[in-house]
């Protein structure tokens, strides 16, 4: 049984998260670092294991890591080419993970030995954005300056914009029973509402700024792009790019799902429980 290790003081806390002066520690004493691993079952049955996020989006690195896993990044490279118009924004968001997902989890499963240092992975996180503006349009990322300009000016006309972000979780299964391991998927929507008054010289200045340059609908609401925004309804780590409660939702979905595969059982005289 593992030892149970008791949280730290609050001072030392504070300290850390900068609340308090920072006096020096005694000899040998080390003050702990913050932000602490939260102490919930599902999260310590993956500490130690092989945990990939299948993304290189640095904001998404940024949000898992408060669960205080340690996890490798390991983005897909499968061409992102589904169809937006016959898919539909919620569709096309979902398919598109579960696609980056599954192909990061079947490519280390088939090119990487099993070792020590490189075993087969315990859980993949993939994750997709996009933008939906009023008139219907899916935005992903801007192509060039003039479509960045383009795609802020119309969020900031048509004021009113949604986000999708999904998420999917992969966890092999442990008895292998096809297709050897669980999904957990989850879409949030989150209501957008633009500055109608932000002028055009404000958004080609941001443009500038090359801060949005990566992001869905080109403007980062964690950074100058809250510039832009007058409101948000629903989660802002949506926005950003990882539900931070519906992905760990879906870890203890995919990770502690190991009795069925979500439909009724049979006994072993072959009536149903």
């Amino acid at each position: 049984m593992s030892e149970t290790k008791s949280p730290p003081s609050y001072e030392d806390a504070a300290i850390q998260h900068g609340a308090l002066p920072v006096r020096a520690a005694g000899a040998g004493k080390a003050v702990p670092k913050g932000p602490f691993p939260i102490d919930i079952p599902v999260l310590n049955l993956l500490r130690g294991k092989r945990v990939i996020l299948a993304s290189a989006s640095p904001r998404r690195k940024q949000i898992l890591s408060m669960l205080g896993l340690n996890f490798e990044i390991l983005p897909s490279t499968k061409p992102e080419n589904l169809s937006k118009e016959n898919l539909g924004p919620f569709e096309y968001v979902l398919q598109t993970a579960l696609q980056k997902a599954l192909d990061v989890y079947e490519t280390t499963l088939t090119q990487n030995p099993v070792s020590v240092s490189a075993p087969d992975p315990s859980l993949v996180i993939g994750a997709d954005t996009v933008v939906v503006t009023a008139s219907g349009l899916i935005l992903e990322k801007p192509r060039s300056q003039a479509d960045h300009i383009r795609m802020l000016k119309m969020l900031r006309d048509q004021k009113v914009h949604k986000v999708f972000t999904a998420v999917v979780v992969i966890a092999p299964r442990e008895d292998a029973r096809s297709p050897g391991y669980n999904t957990e998927t989850a879409v949030e929507e989150t209501k957008v509402v633009f500055d109608e008054e932000v002028g055009d010289e404000l958004i080609e200045a941001y443009v500038k700024t090359r801060e949005g340059a990566d992001k869905a609908g080109g403007y980062g609401l964690q950074g100058l792009g809250s510039l832009l925004v007058e409101r948000i309804e629903g989660a802002s780590d949506n926005v950003v790019g990882l539900p931070l409660r519906a992905t760990l939702r879906c870890i203890e979905g995919a990770v502690l799902r190991q009795g069925g595969n979500g439909s009724e059982e049979e006994d072993e005289d072959g009536e149903e429980e």
